[in-house]
């Protein structure tokens, strides 16, 4: 594949040396493209000698006024390792000042990102609303390791290893189309279950797993159908968007969609209870104590379990202790075929985090961990393991 590397100025810039290495070594033509901060770090005969060709730097600098246009419609795929906090601003808002942003704007195929900062650069809420955007562009985001920076702090932010990105080039360039044809039903996020006109009953679901599971399917060729419940998560490419609010909203969404659905991810956090009777008015704080009667909100992967017919019915459980039993537990008692079990409330990955560490409960009766990763990641695994379920449930039917 013919493919360009973007090398940004930090730091790490000096790892981007071995990953043009291991493409060349897979059989890549690669083209590097450095920004001007890029070239304070590593020189461009270091890359110019590792891929034998020139390197692409300076806007004003080239053969021909639109050779950024030229060599974005020559190349299939962009990388771009080491992403810095600033390359990736100017990205998420289209700003072209250097060669390899001016290129990015013009390419419009399939684009890797690896960023590395500092941790406070990475857990800023403007690098994370960056983030967001690129990803709802579809753009692939190789997660920063942890460990010691160079500024002497310990975190998140350290370029992952060029052996780890290669791994995620090398998904993107085999990218799999095993759910072609195939429609996908997916509810995400939490619902709110109004108390007054103000206040409701909620939960911590962000809705990222479910955002992960729908781009994910996008990518391998599904139709999705994603009904979503309130979140501040953009789209993802590709996918058709129903947004919900309440438990009995959801329900109704989810039912009325369901006819050309092969297979249903329930991962929205649905709340279990809501006010049947809510007041027109807000409820105004007295120094009284006052109760209110909750009934339970309906139980839709239960309905799905009863009315699933050949579909496959994936459910989650998040859970805060005895997380296998209590995933079989649902397995079983909601007819799923599989249960995605995480725990809750014990560690940074699960609720509102970019990282999950789940348990796959089957109906085949296996267990199998899926050990902490992006949640993009761990929903590509999650399809893995759906499609060799269909065959193995097939194989026991007769079909």
């Amino acid at each position: 594949m013919k493919l360009i590397l973007g090398v940004a100025g930090g730091i790490a810039a000096y790892k981007a040396a071995e990953l043009a290495r291991l493409l060349m070594q897979e059989g890549h033509e690669v083209q590097v493209v450095m920004t001007p901060a890029a070239e304070e770090f590593v020189r461009p005969l270091t890359f110019a000698a590792l891929t034998g060709r020139k390197v692409l730097t300076n806007l004003f600098a080239i053969e021909s006024a639109i050779e950024h246009i030229s060599v974005a419609q020559e190349h299939e795929l962009l990388v771009i390792a080491p992403a810095t906090a600033d390359l990736i601003a100017r990205m998420a808002h289209g700003l072209a000042d250097d060669f390899l942003t001016t290129l990015y704007l013009a390419f419009t195929g399939p684009v890797v990102l690896a960023p590395a900062m500092n941790v406070n650069m990475w857990q800023h809420p403007a690098t994370r609303a960056n983030l967001d955007t690129l990803r709802g562009r579809g753009h692939r985001i190789v997660e920063p390791d942890s460990g010691y920076l160079a500024c002497g702090m310990t975190g998140p932010g350290r370029l992952a290893d060029p052996e780890i990105i290669a791994e995620a080039i090398a998904r993107e360039v085999h990218q799999r189309r095993d759910l072609e044809g195939e429609t996908l039903l997916i509810t995400a996020g939490p619902t709110q279950e109004p108390l007054d006109p103000v206040r409701y009953i909620s939960n911590r679901s962000s809705g990222k797993m479910g955002y992960a599971l729908a781009e994910a399917a996008v990518a391998r060729g599904a139709r999705v159908i994603l009904i979503s419940g309130p979140v501040h998560l953009p789209p993802p490419p590709g996918v058709e968007i129903i947004n919900v609010r309440t438990a009995i909203e959801m329900r109704e969404q989810v039912f009325a969609h369901l006819g050309p659905a092969d297979i249903v991810i329930k991962a929205a956090a649905v709340a279990d209870f809501h006010l049947s009777k809510v007041p027109d008015q807000k409820v105004k704080k007295t120094a009284a104590r006052i109760s209110m009667e909750l009934d339970p909100t309906p139980d839709i992967l239960a309905e799905l379990g009863r009315k699933k017919g050949d579909r496959l019915l994936i459910g989650f459980a998040a859970e805060t202790q005895n997380l296998q039993q209590e995933a079989r537990r649902k397995l079983e008692s909601k007819n799923c075929d599989m249960v995605v079990g995480n725990l809750v409330g014990v560690s940074d990955s699960g609720f509102e985090s970019d990282q999950n560490e789940v348990i796959l409960v089957l109906r085949t009766g296996e267990s199998i961990p899926l050990p902490r990763a992006p949640k993009r990641e761990i929903a590509d695994h999650i399809f893995d393991h759906v499609l060799k379920l269909r065959l193995a449930l097939h194989a026991a039917n007769g079909h």
